[in-house]
């Protein structure tokens, strides 16, 4: 591996455009927004901007249904504005990755609106199309990933065709050489105008098995992921993608891979096979989901979070890199659902980000995460835009007869939109993010909760983030260290070193609301340093005579013991 490549050193900070700064009053953030707030960012220290989609869509789903990959959405701005955010940042020094959504597109895409008016038609090959199954109905039983069939029948040429995600995402058809090709092109379109890579969304998906089986069991509907989750053909077009693109520009590339294993995740992402840089793997994100996925909650258990950050750590140490997040926009926000977000907010949200940024590989922070923002309870299920939730909400009430109140206990668990609310800047209307009606409703603890308080309080969340990249930038062992787990059986504490050559940091972390002791088993030493604490108060207290350590509520200690 060579050390040193841009996107394992610097820190990546995901921007949702549409929730994070609306320059013009309609309610919708947009890029003009986003170059306001550069300034915030170039602060904050990060390095890296990924982008979420601002290509043109209908916003089935809030634009990863692109209906024109070399086109802005309308909403956001223009290509000009976007050229200037680019611009912008990397005047800045920060590098900017896009969305590369390509597992489908809208169904307003040109090439989707050519290849469903007949069976010969050019385009009809770029997607996945299929007569009725043996019984007349769907030609597979694959459930898609927001419920229901994923299939769609289509009158104009009575046949199906697939959509593992809403009706409206058709899947592209990878295995026809034509559609690759322009992929490739539109990837170079945005690479030659000066990007540093891309955050590849779903990207095992796109190598279906041989015959698209139906999943076993005989049900009607039935999740198929053995049949289109890192496919039979996967790495190679991930190979022929790195050749074709990203290996002719200095670009990073991050695979976002539900369901992928350890030992795929090593190889693709193994430099000597010119895969990818990264994955986003999900079992950090199951720990708390039920039989039946993640609506079915369940108490996670920091046994369960020690078991997956340990596999991922081992598995990809000196083989290939780790992606390092607890949330994004798909997922509820971190404070909420690993710490706590109303007695310790700050301790635990400062605690959290101790976790991601002393791990080995690239920590990803999502916009508001670094204010410590938290989940959302609207009272009304009309006050959601997502169309997963609104899908399950549906289901699960409307055709199962779950009460109200359950289903909802769910949706402020783990929604997305817990992610989609506005960016809060300040505590003024709206939370500074629109003079105008959001599209979504602004959190109501913005008052308290804001950038404009966290900027003016030195012991802030933000300036705590701020520290750890300051860090990460100044000691290699942060990004490069071995990591060994301590007290693995110790149910609140979670301690583990970090070696670099000769050097040795020990992390302790209190993943509790109580005052706990920590002591068998750590390495305690005369004259270790405290690097950061999140109380901001705690003395060099780690004594080699010492038998026991007491750490406060959500207590995060970082030592260099060596």
């Amino acid at each position: 591996m060579t050390a040193g490549a841009f996107w394992q050193e610097e820190v990546v900070y995901q921007i949702y455009p549409r929730s994070f700064m609306d320059s013009n009053g309609d309610g919708i953030g947009d890029l003009r927004g986003i170059i306001s707030k550069l300034d915030y960012l170039k602060e904050l220290g990060v390095g890296i901007v990924w982008l979420s989609p601002v290509y043109k869509s209908p916003n089935d789903d809030n634009g990863y249904d692109i209906s024109d990959y070399r086109s802005i959405m309308d909403e956001f701005g223009t290509m000009e504005d976007w050229e200037e955010l680019l611009h912008g940042l990397h005047e800045r020094g920060i590098k900017l990755i896009m969305d590369l959504v390509v597992n489908h597109s809208s169904d307003e895409h040109a090439w989707f609106e050519e290849s469903r008016k007949s069976k010969d038609n050019p385009y009809r090959d770029y997607y996945i199309w299929r007569p009725a199954g043996e019984n007349g109905g769907e030609p597979n039983n694959w459930l898609s990933f927001f419920g229901g069939s994923a299939w769609q029948y289509d009158e104009a040429t009575n046949e199906y065709y697939l959509h593992l995600f809403t009706k409206k995402q058709p899947d592209l058809n990878w295995e026809n050489p034509k559609l690759r090709r322009e992929v490739y092109d539109m990837m170079n379109f945005w690479l030659d105008k000066g990007i540093d890579g891309f955050r590849m969304d779903v990207i095992n998906c796109i190598s279906k098995a041989d015959g698209l089986p139906s999943a076993p069991g005989g049900e009607r509907y039935a999740w198929g992921g053995d049949f289109f989750l890192c496919g039979p053909r996967l790495e190679e077009y991930l190979k022929e993608m790195n050749e074709q693109t990203l290996s002719r520009y200095n670009a990073m590339s991050v695979g976002e891979m539900p369901g992928v294993p350890t030992d795929l995740a090593a190889v693709y992402t193994d430099p000597a096979n010119r895969a990818v840089n990264m994955v986003f793997h999900f079992e950090t994100m199951d720990i708390d989901s039920g039989e039946g996925g993640k609506w079915n909650l369940k108490p996670w258990k920091l046994a369960d979070l020690k078991a997956v950050t340990g596999k991922w750590q081992y598995a990809l140490n000196g083989k290939g890199w780790n992606s390092l997040y607890l949330n994004n926009h798909d997922q509820p926000r971190m404070v909420s659902r690993f710490g706590d977000d109303t007695v310790y907010r700050k301790q635990s949200a400062k605690l959290l980000a101790t976790f991601l940024h002393t791990l080995q590989g690239t920590p990803y922070i999502y916009q508001g995460e670094e204010l410590g923002m938290t989940n959302v309870r609207f009272e009304s299920i009309d006050d959601y835009r997502d169309v997963e939730l609104l899908n399950f909400y549906r289901e699960a009430v409307g055709e199962r007869g779950v009460p109200h109140e359950q289903a909802m206990a769910s949706i402020y668990a783990k929604g997305r939109d817990n992610a989609r609310t506005p960016m809060q800047w300040n505590a003024g209307p709206q939370g500074g993010f629109t003079t105008g009606e959001p599209w979504i409703g602004v959190n109501p603890n913005y008052t308290e909760i804001n950038a404009q308080e966290a900027l003016g309080d030195p012991d802030s969340i933000f300036h705590y983030y701020k520290r750890l990249i300051a860090l990460r930038k100044k000691h290699p062992i942060m990004i490069y260290g071995d990591y060994t787990l301590l007290a693995e059986e110790h149910e609140q504490l979670y301690a583990y070193t970090r070696q670099l050559g000769e050097e040795k940091w020990l992390v302790l972390l209190n993943f509790s609301g109580q005052q706990i002791e920590a002591g068998a088993g750590l390495p305690f030493e005369e004259g270790a340093e405290l690097i950061i604490s999140n109380y901001g108060d705690a003395a060099a207290r780690l004594d080699a005579s010492a038998e026991l350590l007491a750490l406060r509520p959500y207590e995060a200690l970082v030592y260099r013991l060596a």
